[in-house]
């Protein structure tokens, strides 16, 4: 029986650390990750800070919105808008970028620099 490695969460910052639909980013075991806390329900995501397309670390920088129920985030370089739930750009659907786990404990937030399959 092949065994899973346990996640390992990092914490990151304070709830209220996240500005409401906005984003901030994460250095995370060397890897930037862009943290969006999103609605009245505080959704949290977490996903790449890498915008494939213009090739910098912007995403945190973009505009979140939704399209129908997907929640998403809108590069701010070219424009290009990603699922925040699985990566998936909308626009290309060929391209996506990592997302993360994340949650919330206590008032923090605690992020794991394991992509999520």
């Amino acid at each position: 029986m092949k065994k899973v490695a346990e996640t390992t969460y990092n914490k990151i910052c304070a709830m209220n650390d996240i500005p409401h639909n906005a984003g901030v980013c994460a250095l995370v075991d060397g890897k930037q990750i862009a943290l969006f806390r999103i609605g009245d329900k505080n959704e949290l995501y977490a996903i790449s800070n890498y915008d494939p397309f213009s090739k910098a670390n912007v995403i945190s920088r973009g505009i979140v919105g939704t399209m129908g129920e997907i929640p998403k985030v809108v590069s701010p370089i070219y424009k290009q808008q990603f699922n925040l739930t699985n990566g998936q750009c909308i626009d290309n659907p060929k391209v996506s970028i990592p997302t993360y786990p994340i949650r919330e404990q206590g008032g923090a937030i605690y992020v794991s620099a394991i992509e999520n399959c």
